[in-house]
């Protein structure tokens, strides 16, 4: 990126928050007098989940914004879809430029047997981005039937965060939460320029205020395995061990399995759940593929 492109990209980002006002974007209105209108630097940084610093060079041109911190901060400042084109094109980032419609995934077949053959215990294989893929009919009755979202909104954070019934069925949420937005930082670190994983992070940071304070603490975790604590509407309190393994294909596949000790109350409740749904059809699933 030359230096006009620079220049011109701190004025753009300069001319944007002046147009906004606090209140637009879910921030309190200041007890002072404001003296220069819109946004402050610091109400943008917040937003977007970075430091202030950090925007303040993006704004003098000393620092180049990665594909992530671009969709973090088209969301913050409200731009539409004209305006997100032009800020990655003045970011010098056209090619990442996130777009409407995200690659599909598809669940490997091996993993899709696993799924049909775990009868007893919810299972979930989850994508890239924490991108929910399939799941067996135990897991859609733990959770929540899957194929009743567009398969752009089965995301495992993103439901953690917005969905009432999934937020409401961990016992544990801000617990579980951390480590969701935790695991959701190893996906960035592996590909920090994933225009998809850009747009979800851009979309939850405006949205919660949780989850933009925990991206911004910078915490790593794999969420290899752990015990999860759920309220279900129907069977009551459960105590899960929640163990996931990865696809040795690099394929960033991982098949999440919930399970109970025998004998537990969690395993007769668990008993109830797969019972319940012992016979019924199959949910809508994603295509094989093998990428």
């Amino acid at each position: 990126m030359n230096s006009a492109s620079h220049s011109h990209l701190g004025a753009f980002l300069k001319a944007r928050r002046a147009q906004l006002a606090p209140q637009e974007c879910g921030l309190p209105e200041a007890d002072s007098v404001r003296r220069v209108a819109g946004l402050r630097r610091e109400e943008v940084a917040q937003l977007a989940a970075i430091s202030v610093d950090y925007y303040t060079r993006l704004e003098q041109g000393r620092v180049r914004a990665s594909a992530t911190v671009l969709a973090t901060l088209a969301c913050a400042l409200r731009l539409d879809d004209d305006q997100k084109s032009y800020l990655y094109e003045l970011a010098g980032r056209s090619d990442d430029r996130p777009r409407r419609r995200r690659p599909a995934q598809g669940t490997r077949p091996a993993m899709r047997r696993l799924l049909d053959q775990l009868t007893q215990a919810p299972a979930l294989v989850l994508g890239k981005r924490l991108d929910v893929l399939d799941w067996n009919p135990a897991a859609a009755a733990l959770y929540i039937d899957f194929s009743s979202l567009p398969p752009a909104r089965r995301n495992y954070v993103s439901l953690l965060f917005t969905n009432p019934v999934i937020r409401d069925l961990h016992q544990d949420w801000e617990h579980d939460a951390r480590n969701a937005v935790a695991a959701l930082r190893m996906e960035a670190a592996a590909d920090s320029d994933d225009p998809d994983l850009a747009r979800l992070v851009g979309e939850l940071s405006v949205q919660d205020t949780d989850f933009r304070t925990w991206w911004a603490e910078h915490r790593v975790s794999s969420a290899g395995y752990g015990t999860k604590r759920y309220r279900h509407r129907i069977v009551g309190d459960l105590t899960l061990d929640c163990d996931t393994w990865a696809s040795p294909d690099g394929s960033g596949q991982r098949l999440m399995v919930l399970t109970a000790e025998a004998g537990s109350p969690s395993h007769d409740a668990l008993r109830i759940l797969t019972t319940w749904t012992a016979g019924e059809p199959s949910t809508e699933r994603t295509e094989d593929l093998s990428r």
